[in-house]
């Protein structure tokens, strides 16, 4: 009997709902419900709407319902590290963003205690100030009431929470909060310890493609719907992502999940804890299969939104494939900027900030709004090949293809510079990979389908990617700008 598999996918900026059947070898998806998704500004700092998240769920599940195709069973996945405290029920207090600032001076204060590369011994997570271990650290230090008799639930975890009263995390989103031990893929309770945080806080740990609780009574009757089972997928966005990647069978390959954030890496057996790969900045996170998910965490698309979005605000109504037309006319690698660095991290006037960014590491004024966009588009491809050859050194391989999935795919000047760029074939697509990660890893839990091997030959008939091949004329431009790209990220 075929089955249909209900997906929630909500990134950093939109979520959406997504019926996954599985027919004749192939998926097929059906697109039920968007929504916008964000951060909101109360009394100086940012939060999540996590009541407004809930209610767009159910609405995505009432419309699945209505579809009148019979629903095997329900996930969540999102983004990682935000998390929410409950008590009685409830949540303590609007889920904090991650793009907050109250976490700024909180990692000099954390290493007091615990040296930074201890923590990276430990965890194997790499270093960035909105990990769950600095908001925590924050959290307990503005409001240590809220961790009494309270239970944290990372978000994936928390909204499932809210439709079934599974208190669990799931290992793959809990392996981003820089708290467990990658090796006994459970809490690291020594660590939580030295940080003055209540161990009391955190639940059990569940493995990917396991299944939850279904909905809740009171869920069913609000919704109008039978029991549904959910099941705990790669609740890690990227996790899922990566899960959906149609990995080539005859060749050495990396990947790369890009949306608001670009994830870059490869699949490994076990964590690797060096002080090499905790400097270059590599991370330890989990997979749908056993694996590590050994990569490193790259800004991405979030700098032309953030673009996009004051422009707008100022009456300019650019649309992407606007802005795609503005960067294609502006010359090429004059320009950059490390798109990592903490200038670009929170909201704000972002082509403001990467002219001021140009023009402090001596290199003169943006003549346009073009070289602004081609300035990003440039830096980003950089980007991708710096860390794409420090993983080939961390790992001795060298990697024949790049497979680039999510959202950023459509983005055909992107592709075609990083393949240019890398100087090796940028296979992009599918498109909806989290989504489609997320509906195999519930269909595995199912039975429906075996192993990961067998989703990911799935993903290779279902969906068609293109291949960017490089433009060998452009080399040594390439060449030359990664030295000079190198010095500036210094």
């Amino acid at each position: 009997m075929e089955k249909s598999y209900l997906a929630f996918d909500l990134g950093a900026s939109s979520g959406r709902g997504i019926i996954g059947k599985i027919k004749d070898g192939k998926l097929h998806l059906t697109e039920i419900h968007r929504f916008g998704n964000g951060p909101v500004e109360k009394d100086g700092a940012l939060y999540w709407e996590f009541d407004k998240l809930c209610k767009e769920i159910k609405t995505g599940i009432k419309k699945a319902v209505a579809t009148g195709e019979k629903i095997s069973s329900i996930a969540i996945d999102t983004w990682g590290v935000d998390y929410v405290l409950f008590k009685n029920g409830a949540p303590v207090r609007m889920p904090y963003h991650y793009r907050d600032s109250r976490t700024d001076a909180v990692p000099e204060k954390v290493f007091k205690i615990i040296p930074q590369k201890e923590i990276y011994a430990r965890t194997g997570i790499q270093f960035m100030q909105l990990n769950t271990l600095y908001q925590l650290y924050a959290h307990k230090e503005a409001h240590p009431e809220d961790f009494n008799g309270s239970v944290l639930l990372l978000m994936p975890d928390a909204l499932t929470y809210m439709l079934n009263g599974d208190i669990s995390c799931e290992y793959s989103d809990a392996s981003t909060s820089n708290l467990l031990n990658p090796g006994s893929r459970d809490w690291d309770f020594e660590l939580i310890k030295r940080l003055g945080i209540p161990c009391s806080v955190f639940p059990k740990i569940v493995p990917p493609c396991s299944k939850s609780l279904p909905l809740k009574k009171s869920v069913e009757d609000e919704i109008g719907c039978g029991p549904i089972p959910v099941v705990k997928v790669g609740s890690h966005d990227t996790a899922s992502a990566v899960g959906a990647v149609p990995a080539p069978l005859n060749k050495k390959w990396a990947y790369i999940s890009v949306g608001t954030w670009a994830l870059l890496g490869a699949e490994i057996d076990a964590p690797i804890l060096t002080e090499e790969a905790g400097e270059a900045p590599f991370t330890n996170e989990g997979g749908l299969n056993k694996k590590i998910r050994f990569l490193t965490n790259i800004m991405g698309t979030w700098l032309f939104q953030e673009t996009r979005r004051v422009w707008n605000e100022q009456g300019r109504n650019l649309g992407f494939a606007d802005m795609n037309k503005m960067a294609k006319a502006a010359k090429g690698l004059q320009f950059f900027v490390n798109p990592n660095d903490n200038t670009f991290l929170s909201p704000g006037d972002m082509p403001a900030r990467v002219a001021a960014f140009c023009k402090a590491h001596g290199q003169g004024e943006l003549p346009d709004d073009g070289a602004v966009l081609r300035c990003i588009y440039d830096s980003l491809a950089l980007y991708f090949r710096a860390k794409l050859e420090k993983l080939q050194t961390l790992l001795g391989v060298k990697y024949e293809c790049l497979n680039i999935v999510g959202g950023g795919t459509q983005d055909t000047l992107l592709m075609q510079l990083a393949a240019d760029c890398l100087g090796i074939p940028v296979v992009a697509g599918p498109v909806e990979a989290t989504a489609i990660g997320n509906i195999m890893a519930q269909a595995i839990g199912d039975g429906d389908i075996y192993s990961l091997a067998e989703a990911r030959e799935i993903v290779r008939k279902s969906f068609e990617v293109q291949e960017y091949i490089p433009d060998q004329s452009t080399k040594k431009a390439w060449d030359a700008a990664a030295k000079s790209f190198l010095t500036i990220c210094k």
